[in-house]
This record gives structure tokens, C-alpha cells and sequence, in this order.
């Protein structure tokens, strides 16, 4: 799935080549009319997360969420698509650009007050790819989830708490500071908490503007401390990373066995 720097990066394409110029072309295949008319203008696009927002100027709002499978393309007119036309959900088109969404199992229309109501939207936390995040709050509502507590690894995934980590940052970012995944948020202090997610936003944002996703730099342009490396040697001790499941969605989480301790194994 993409997380929270993809989202920012595709948001930041979007409004370079759609914004503030009239639309000639709005295929939205599978929503409801009646549909923006060719000369209606993007006056913003707004990433909340894993969310992303067109903000129209007929005071609607093109809202997509990609999850596994989304992706947003753009190509110049008379450009040959590289997916398949039936796969489109949106297209929306310049003089000079086409933007196609193609299978994202999320693509929806709202005026302001459905944004508003949007129960997913009204539910996220602090963004963390925000240089003004609010961690203190993402902190208040780690401390507020009710027992039994999840684990950190179960947690830093909950975009409740705070959006845009996945799963690539959530490893990496519990490598750094030494975390089992499998630890129960109520064995980590506010303080700790309060740094982790900090360090998951500052992870984030490092990636923002870049190409290639990178969180051990040191090691080379899209080197990662743990994740996706199973099997391979650990970049600080050497030691085999270890690949498991863990929550109900069965999510892999990587780990270096020796850099962080089982939970069951601290004091």
C-alpha cells in the first residue's frame, strides 16, 4: 500500500499538472451524475495521509484512497496508456495532460459536507508527513485506546493514531529505537512514544521529495534498515533479520532479533 510519502509525491505531480487549468475531459466511469463539467479547474489537491483530495471548483471534491492496488498516471495527449482502459476509475485532462486513477478500489465524489461526514477522513490523526504535525496529540490518542492494548506494531498502523506511516516506515522506525514490534504500547513511555513518532514523520518527510524511498542513507540511495531485507544480515550487528505476522491482518513485520529484543525478553 502506499504510505503517506507516495501520497504527497503523487499529490505534488497532480497539482503541477492539473492545477488551476480548465479541465477538457472528466471520465468518472462509476460514479453517479451528474459529473464536473469540461472547464471546471483544480484549484487544490490536498494528501491527508493515505488520502488523496482534488479540490474542484464546482465546491466538490474527488476523493481517493489506493490502497494495494491504486496508482495514478500521467501522460501527454495521444500518449499510450500502460494499464488497460477498463481499468480507469477517474480521467481528468488538459490541454496538455491526461491524469488517469486506475484501481483504486476508492474513488468518490463529495460536496464540502460529505468531506466533512466522511467517516474516514473525520477519523485521522495528525499527519505525519505535516512539518507542523501535532505528535502530542497522535501521543493522547496512543494513550486513549482501550484494553486490551495493542501492540506498537498494531498501533503505529492504526491511521487513527496518525497517518501516513505503512508498513515500510513502521519497521524501520521500531529498528531505530530498539522495539519488538510484538511490544505492548503500555510498556513504552509517552516519552518514547512521543519519539518514535516523531522519528516516523521525519523518516516520512526525508522521502518526500524524493524518487527513490530511503531510511538508512548511510548505506546507499533506497536502502532500508530492515524491511523487505528478511534473511539478510542486519546493517548494525549482522545478525539474519526475522520476518513474522502479526495482528489480526497478518501484516509482515521485519525485525533484527538482537537490535530489538522480544518483548517477552525485557524487564
Amino acid at each position: 500500500m502506499p504510505e503517506g510519502d507516495t501520497i504527497h509525491r503523487v499529490a505534488a505531480s497532480l497539482r503541477h499538472a492539473l492545477g488551476d487549468r480548465p479541465l477538457t475531459r472528466i471520465d468518472l466511469p462509476r460514479l453517479p451524475r451528474p459529473h464536473p463539467s469540461p472547464g471546471t479547474r483544480v484549484r487544490r489537491v490536498e494528501a491527508r495521509g493515505k488520502h488523496l483530495l482534488l479540490h474542484l471548483d464546482d465546491q466538490r471534491v474527488l476523493h481517493s484512497h489506493l490502497r494495494m492496488t491504486g496508482s495514478w498516471h500521467l501522460y501527454r495527449p495521444g500518449q499510450r496508456w500502460t494499464k488497460p482502459t477498463r481499468a480507469a476509475r477517474a480521467v481528468l485532462a488538459t490541454e496538455d495532460t491526461v491524469a488517469v486513477c486506475f484501481s483504486a478500489p476508492i474513488v468518490e465524489l463529495l460536496d464540502a459536507g460529505a468531506v466533512r461526514r466522511h467517516p474516514s477522513l473525520r477519523a485521522l490523526g495528525p499527519d505525519l508527513c505535516d512539518p507542523a504535525v501535532d505528535v502530542e496529540e497522535a501521543v493522547q490518542r496512543l494513550a486513549a485506546l482501550p484494553n486490551p492494548p495493542p501492540t506498537i506494531g498494531e498501533a503505529l498502523l492504526d491511521q487513527r493514531i496518525a497517518c501516513g506511516i505503512g508498513n515500510v516506515y513502521r519497521c524501520d522506525v521500531l529498528f531505530l529505537h530498539g522495539l519488538d514490534p510484538a511490544t505492548s504500547i503500555h510498556r513504552i513511555s509517552p516519552a518514547q512514544l512521543r519519539d518514535l513518532l516523531g522519528d516516523a514523520g521525519r523518516l516520512l518527510r526525508a522521502n518526500v521529495d524524493g524518487s527513490t524511498r530511503t531510511t538508512a542513507p548511510q548505506a546507499g540511495p533506497g536502502a532500508l534498515w530492515v524491511h523487505g531485507r528478511g534473511g539478510q544480515p542486519c546493517r548494525r550487528c549482522g545478525t539474519p533479520i526475522e520476518v513474522s505476522r502479526l495482528g489480526e491482518q497478518a501484516r509482515y513485520v521485519y525485525r533484527c532479533p538482537r537490535c530489538q529484543p522480544a518483548a517477552g525478553a525485557r524487564g
